[in-house]
């Protein structure tokens, strides 16, 4: 079952990431920012817009599966590995600096993902050593 939730993490992190190098790739390509008829013409032309909008959808889909099957605390701050997986290719696709702020949000997002996953499992263990364990379903 682990495998199951590392891989659905995966998929979420992959959507959710090229979700956002959509909307940075739309956002260059659509410039100069302006509210006019034909910037919103040009937005709606840029096929990277699309690439966020199924990005999108198939992270929320991806999402509420991952939802349906583990519990929420560990699952919120698992999804949030995307900001990871953006600061790291936006750094050799959109040459952005790697600073220290940046290093250090990454790793306590990390070292906080890795946490919760392991107080949910130690948690999991202890529930089915009790004697008086119930199998049970989340909800």
């Amino acid at each position: 079952m682990k495998r199951t939730y590392i891989l659905g993490f995966l998929v979420l992190v992959l959507f959710d990431t090229f979700t956002q190098i959509s909307f940075k790739y739309a956002a260059i390509a659509t410039l100069p920012l302006e509210l006019s008829m034909a910037w919103f013409v040009r937005l709606l032309a840029e096929p990277w817009v699309y690439g966020a909008v199924f990005g999108y959808l198939c992270a929320f889909v991806t999402w509420m599966t991952v939802l349906k099957h583990m519990a929420v605390g560990p699952s919120f701050a698992a999804s949030h590995l995307e900001i990871v997986s953006v600061t790291i290719l936006s750094i050799y696709l959109f040459n952005e600096p790697l600073n220290a702020y940046k290093v250090t949000g990454g790793l306590l997002i990390l070292v906080g993902v890795l946490c919760l996953a392991r107080s949910e499992g130690e948690e999991e263990r202890a529930r089915k050593a009790r004697p008086d364990h119930v199998a049970y379903e989340r909800i």
